[in-house]
């Protein structure tokens, strides 16, 4: 029974956490197990090696925290960093802003770009940085690859580029939470150190895993790393990784079967398919913003989310009352607007295990709640839109044909 009972299904179309889809809730449908017997360990192992797989990563080493996407953070941080350490960190939304926060609070030297929120990171200005650090003070490049807060994504590639053109040792460190396993990343290819993710986004389970990728370079770093770190300390898994036995305290076994049961649906679609519906979902969702006559908060093409749209409202609708009504009335659940746009825009969530009939019945709410609160939109026009573009585009279910 839901805490505040409303008839149907929720319809749930924030950015994280997503919908869970049932063989993931029939997986986690079980009792406690010892973590200590063969089968969790045995489990641990083949969920360790596929984990990698989302990241695109042969040669990173994973790491299942129990903890959210903030404490992952954390373990980025101070597993390869010490004290004092500067970092180059953008601050382009809500998230990226907290991540500033908790490095400026682990007393690292951050030095802060920061843009307009709609816009990505200004890479001209790290290409600056990094041609000027002749000495090498620059520890770590910290950058958000999709800020959930603007709808923004940056290019992970052209950081990589910029770094080797400098031929610049400092570590990129990627926020991937809102981004891995649904848009396209490749930790390998583009040389990141460390990426992280959380349970509750694209993975499409309940809140509680923070997962973790280093690579031989960071692995590296750990060993010099001065921060302190106890709970969140690599060393301690990498321990229990050698004895077979891979968790130094007690994981979620419900978690753990989940994260299988998830696993497997991804692969079965595959990686590249799951990555090509989100890329349908955020084009269809744009279209509809276009033809309900609003704009995107973000502000260039090149920086458009496939998983998340932070549509902009005119100054004489508070962006709130949209997502209230959205709630109150139908049963569904859509983003606020955070800090500096908090009250100018709402948020439509797209990803995760959501298909296009389910975003189709998200935009016809959003343009009834639209209705609602006084803004002119034509009944249909979104939905209109986004049919036209996913009925010429949704390929047949592989599994089907």
């Amino acid at each position: 029974m839901d805490y505040v009972y409303g008839p149907g299904k929720n319809h749930l179309f924030v950015p994280g956490p997503v919908n869970i889809p049932e063989p993931v809730l029939r997986a986690m449908n079980r009792n406690n197990e010892d973590y200590r017997s063969p089968a969790i360990p045995a489990m641990t192992k083949t969920l360790l090696q596929d984990v990698k797989k989302i990241f695109k990563t042969t040669t990173g080493t994973p790491f299942l925290i129990p903890t959210t996407g903030t404490g992952a953070w954390e373990s980025a941080l101070t597993n390869t960093l010490s004290p004092g350490d500067r970092t180059v960190s953008f601050l382009i939304g809500q998230f990226s802003l907290l991540w500033i926060d908790q490095q400026q609070r682990l007393n690292f030297n951050v030095d802060v770009v920061e843009s307009e929120w709609g816009q990505g990171a200004n890479l001209d200005i790290l290409a600056e940085k990094l041609a000027a650090d002749h000495s090498h003070t620059i520890k770590a490049i910290c950058i958000v690859h999709n800020e959930t807060a603007t709808g923004v994504t940056n290019n992970l590639a052209t950081v990589r580029k910029l770094l080797d053109h400098y031929r610049h040792p400092a570590l990129l460190l990627v926020d991937g939470v809102s981004s891995i396993c649904a848009l396209d990343f490749r930790m390998d290819e583009w040389g990141v150190d460390v990426a992280l993710t959380g349970s509750q986004k694209a993975l499409s389970l309940p809140t509680g895993l923070g997962i973790v990728c280093a690579s031989p370079k960071a692995l590296e770093a750990s060993k010099s790393a001065k921060s302190v770190r106890v709970f969140f300390d690599w060393n301690d898994y990498l321990k229990f990784y050698k004895l077979g036995t891979f968790w130094p305290y007690t994981p979620s076994i419900q978690l753990l079967y989940g994260l299988r049961a998830a696993l497997d649906l991804i692969f079965e679609e595959g990686l590249d398919s799951v990555i090509a519906r989100h890329t349908r979902m955020g084009k269809a969702t744009r279209l509809a913003v276009e033809a309900w006559g609003l704009k995107n908060c973000t502000q260039k093409e090149e920086w458009y989310s496939d998983t998340v749209t932070a549509v902009l409202v005119p100054p004489y609708i508070d962006s709130a009352e949209i997502v209230k009504r959205a709630w109150k009335r139908y049963n569904m659940s859509l983003g606020l607007g955070l800090n500096k746009v908090a009250g100018k825009v709402f948020r439509i969530g797209h990803l995760g295990n959501l298909n296009e009939l389910q975003l189709l019945g998200c935009l016809a709410g959003v343009e009834m709640i639209l209705k609602d609160v006084g803004y002119p939109v034509k009944l249909g026009s979104g939905v209109a839109a986004a049919c036209a573009y996913l009925q010429n585009n949704i390929p047949m279910i592989p599994s089907r044909i």
